[in-house]
């Protein structure tokens, strides 16, 4: 059974779908409100601006794919760096198709244009994809002290990997292509750049 929501909740819950689906610019804030089931007052009792509830959603997003990182990796053992490597490749593209929603949010352009005149929306960017280049780092650091990977730059190679998959899972998310086909060339190639 599923938690009911609290009305902020609902608002954010809201807010992240039409902000991914329709962009921020073409979203309004009483549209926000019709989707969540509230009233236009009572968005405005959480949020002031359009601005502030889409600050909002994106660190809800950012706190949201930290924790699905950390869950996912807590207890978890590899053999070398360079599977978990493999693993964290197939774990991202898994959590896209399932967050689908957040992670068109993160692929428009919008946010990153804000970030140039609003600081907690860049620090959101950063905070988002420092969290997900540390852990392809932390992947490659593993497999050079276990000798799966050879002795290359970590965080470039871990932000190269990563661009990599991010790359091929915007295309996924666009519907440009079909995720399935490529995965084994990606892992294949991630290989090629990593291995001794």
């Amino acid at each position: 059974m599923k938690k009911k929501l609290s009305k902020k909740e609902a608002i954010l819950e809201s807010a992240t779908q039409l902000f991914s689906q329709k962009g921020y610019r073409t979203t309004s804030m009483s549209e926000v409100a019709r989707e969540a089931g509230v009233a236009d007052g009572t968005i405005f009792y959480h949020f002031k601006t359009k601005e502030e509830l889409f600050l909002a959603v994106l660190e809800n997003f950012k706190n949201e794919l930290i924790a699905e990182f950390s869950t996912y990796l807590d207890g978890r053992e590899f053999q070398t760096g360079l599977e978990k490597i493999e693993d964290l490749l197939s774990f991202y593209i898994s959590l896209v198709n399932r967050l689908e929603d957040r992670f068109l949010l993160l692929h428009r352009h919008f946010p990153y244009t804000l970030a140039k005149n609003n600081p907690a929306c860049k620090s959101h960017l950063e905070e988002i994809y420092d969290s997900l280049i540390t852990v392809f780092e932390q992947g490659i650091v593993q497999g050079q002290a276990d000798g799966s990977i050879d002795d290359l730059p970590a965080r470039t190679m871990a932000m190269i990997i990563f661009t990599l998959v991010d790359g091929m899972v915007r295309l996924y998310s666009y519907h440009i292509y079909q995720n399935g086909p490529h995965y084994n060339d990606l892992i294949a190639s991630c290989r090629r750049m990593l291995k001794k």
